[in-house]
């Protein structure tokens, strides 16, 4: 297909490249902060009691995950018809005024709008996704998006840690940091950041039955490959969301871990994951293409959460983290690999969709495996392998593999893009 790149000078290029790191890295801290923090504000709000604060607790977290299913794919859409720019500009501001909201909100009601305003401001990550697409030559695009990716890790190391220290002060504390993050960052982006998609090349006008969720997956099903490498996308994710959706209860339960073995663990976790995404994504898909690349890390993933399976004590659970340190190539390379199969004015709504897969498997986390692990615990005795819920990943992971094999393949350069729908 047809793969055109917009036409940047160098200098910007390696700034809009740099704005759009800041955005996920200051995005992703910002919703880190909010880790140890929130259920906390949550509780304080409900007079101390654990029970009602765990309720609202899951209801914000569902909210905000459904918000982003259906605002995900409108925004990668305003984006294909009105320029990545002014999206990524409004959703940061509204985060930063959003934060301040949540910091002056005086109950539990005005929180709960606080964070469905931030679950509709958060989905800028699709358009950061396609401005990476449409800034970066083809064979750059999954070492961009690895940075991308190196920046989420980072994000989530940096965001709980802060979030314990300075929630420590004063529970809103972190959420005036936040907002005083994200209006750096939309100063930086005002003054500095180009557009990236040309007027000639988006849509001819915003079509509602594409920007919602069911009409976004359209899109993936317009090409037999896409459709399938999506599938990866989705198992994979699915399979990952074993760690934030049980990995606190499931490491006090069976290793008996305190705050401070689960925030190492998910440290060094997070560093192996930044390091990949970072140093080792371009080289990888440089000497063994993005396919290739995709199969090591499936591989890696497979191998890691067979480890994390089968592991009976602390240390043959921690040396499942070099093992499944390089499934961090698994995102870049299946995101490289899509964007190849639509056209520029396609972008947005591809990594829309792509955001709504995600959202999807957070939900169904959140939902899946807390139920393996209850049926864990209650049958503790009776099953011969530890992991019960590692073990669905595992499957989840094989699966994404035997996928993996029948689609993939590179689009030759010279094969043109489908034209996009007016």
């Amino acid at each position: 297909m047809s793969e055109t790149t917009t036409e940047i000078p160098g200098g910007r290029r390696t700034a809009a490249l740099g704005f759009i790191f800041v955005t996920a890295l200051m995005d992703v801290i910002a919703l880190g902060l909010m880790i140890p923090v929130l259920p906390n504000l949550i509780k304080h709000m409900a007079g101390g009691d654990f029970a009602r604060a765990a309720h609202f607790t899951s209801l914000f977290g569902m909210t905000w995950g459904l918000l982003q299913f259906f605002c995900s794919p409108i925004q990668g859409m305003l984006s294909d018809r009105f320029g990545r720019r002014p999206v990524l500009l409004i959703s940061i501001f509204g985060l930063s005024v959003d934060y301040v909201f949540m910091a002056l909100a005086p109950t539990l009601a005005w929180l709960f709008i606080g964070r469905m305003i931030n679950g509709v401001c958060a989905a800028s990550f699709s358009t950061a996704g396609a401005y990476i697409a449409d800034i970066s030559k083809p064979e750059d695009r999954a070492k961009n998006f690895g940075v991308m990716g190196a920046a989420f890790s980072l994000g989530f190391i940096l965001g709980p840690t802060l979030g314990g220290i300075l929630g420590d002060i004063d529970l809103r504390l972190p959420f005036y940091v936040s907002a005083g993050l994200g209006l750096c960052n939309w100063l930086y982006g005002f003054f500095i950041l180009p557009e990236s998609l040309p007027k000639e090349k988006r849509v001819a006008r915003f079509d509602w039955k594409k920007a919602n969720p069911l009409g976004s997956f359209r899109l993936l099903r317009s090409h037999t490959e896409l459709f399938g490498l999506a599938g990866v996308q989705f198992l994979f994710q699915l399979a990952y969301n074993a760690f934030p959706s049980i990995f606190v209860l499931y490491s006090g339960y069976r290793f008996h871990w305190n705050m401070k073995a689960i925030g190492l663990m998910l440290l060094a976790n997070g560093v192996s994951n930044a390091l990949v995404q970072g140093a080792v994504v371009r080289p990888a898909v440089k000497r063994l293409g993005e396919r290739g690349a995709l199969f090591v890390g499936l591989v890696s993933a497979l191998a890691g959460f067979g480890v994390y399976a089968t592991a009976s004590t602390t240390w043959a659970f921690l040396a499942g983290i070099p093992v499944f340190a390089l499934a961090a190539l698994i995102g870049p390379s299946a995101q490289g690999l899509m964007s190849r199969r639509v056209g520029p004015s396609e972008q947005g709504q591809l990594q829309g969709a792509l955001s709504a897969i995600n959202s999807i498997c957070s939900i169904l986390g959140q939902i899946v495996y807390p139920g393996i692990f209850a049926w864990m615990v209650l049958h503790d005795g009776m099953i011969p392998v530890p992991g019960v819920p590692m073990l669905l990943s595992v499957t989840l992971i094989a699966l994404a593999f035997l996928l993996t094999l029948r689609v993939g393949k590179p689009v030759p350069a010279s094969v043109a893009a489908p034209p996009a729908s007016p």
